[in-house]
């Protein structure tokens, strides 16, 4: 069977974009969306030395994305952003008790519903796919 470079692409960004609608809606129930959960667990890898650049590079997106994001969180009081003794231009991020609390139910979810999502593949399959996904990581690494 050949398989077009189309359709193979066409398969991964259904199952890219599947699967984020499938964690997104779970995790959001539970009181922070997949993305949400991606800042906070950046923000709390990084206690009280995050600022929005740093979320930025970790992330490897737009600057302005983050500040957005942030200000959700901030909003819905899972952050608080305070200002830089040394630079007060610069804003420092921490996660407030609401903002662990959330981590605390949307992490371990992520994890079960990652589960889930790949036990639909057998062992072989996962190693094969495991491989796959190694290759063109390295592809798209080396340009």
């Amino acid at each position: 069977m050949d398989i077009s470079d189309e359709q193979l692409l066409t398969d991964l960004f259904r199952v890219i974009t599947l699967m984020r609608r499938f964690f997104d809606r779970a995790m959001t129930e539970q009181g922070a969306s997949l993305a949400q959960t991606k800042v906070l667990m950046c923000i709390k890898e990084l206690p009280g030395t995050a600022r929005a650049a740093d979320i930025a590079e970790i992330m490897g997106i737009a600057p302005r994305t983050v500040t957005e994001a942030l200000d959700g969180l901030e909003r819905d009081g899972l952050i608080q952003r305070m200002p830089d003794r040394e630079d007060r231009r610069v804003k420092r991020l921490t996660i407030t008790p609401a903002g662990e609390a959330a981590v605390a139910v949307t992490e371990p979810l992520r994890r079960q519903l990652g589960a889930k999502a790949l036990g639909a593949l057998n062992a072989s399959e996962r190693e094969h796919f495991h491989a796959a996904l190694q290759k063109l990581l390295e592809r798209m690494a080396n340009g």
